[in-house]
């Protein structure tokens, strides 16, 4: 049974799911100069369907043919586990992973793989006492090139940004940023303060989300843009 967040799996002939894969095709369409590897998605605060939005993408791009690698990196409040139904144990995750590092670490002790075809999920791990100490660290930089290398994407579900530093240190690391809001919760103000937080920090972000839109008597839809693309889908 598919867990009632993967809508592109549950539902493939959606109208969300075509949203999704869109999104997909747009974002190669808007970075043929560039070798994208990471990319990663936060949203302002808890709440605004981030995860939801990264699961979904994630698995897009693995029905492409990508090897993709998907890393719950909300240390503190981390979900990826329970979207794919994958145990979040305490002697594995991104967390240890990042403490034990070493150059011929066993990954399969950390890195489970789904249900999904060509999807694997790095789950949190334990919630560690210092999660941006950890996040900043040499050896989850290490780690990072080494999972570039063994997979063709790998995709970051990070933190929400507002009041947490997590997203900015990791996005340092990205090459596209993507931001999550919900158009029936998020204030225009948190939007404008995420904006400027990564402004401060120098770097772009590639691309917003809107989950929950409302269009006229369709009920509850997402929608997304950037400078370069858009779509839309709906939100179950």
């Amino acid at each position: 049974m598919k867990s009632k967040d993967l809508i592109i799996t549950k539902n493939p002939k959606s109208l969300f799911a075509e949203s999704i894969r869109s999104i997909r095709t747009n974002l190669a369409f808007a970075s043929l100069d560039k070798d994208v590897r990471v990319i990663l998605n936060t949203s302002p605060e808890a709440g605004d369907g981030k995860s939801f939005v990264t699961a979904n993408l994630a698995i897009a791009y693995a029905q492409e043919g990508k090897k993709v690698l998907l890393v719950d990196a909300d240390l503190r409040r981390g979900r990826q586990h329970e979207i794919f139904e994958v145990m979040n144990v305490t002697s594995g995750g991104y967390s240890n992973l990042m403490l034990n590092f070493r150059d011929n670490i066993p990954f399969e002790d950390y890195i489970f793989p789904t249900k999904d075809k060509n999807i694997d999920l790095l789950p949190t791990g334990p919630m560690p006492p210092n999660p941006v100490e950890l996040l900043g660290s040499d050896n989850n930089k290490k780690l990072l090139e080494k999972l570039k290398k063994k997979y063709d994407l790998v995709i970051l579900d990070c933190a929400p940004i507002i009041g947490l530093s997590d997203a900015l240190i990791l996005a340092t690391m990205s090459d596209i940023n993507l931001i999550t809001v919900s158009a029936k919760k998020t204030k225009m103000e948190n939007l404008e303060r995420t904006k400027k937080l990564f402004d401060q920090a120098g770097i772009k972000i590639s691309g917003v989300i809107f989950n929950k839109a409302q269009v006229s008597g369709n009920g509850y839809y997402s929608y997304y843009y950037s400078n370069d693309y858009y779509g839309y889908g709906n939100k179950k």
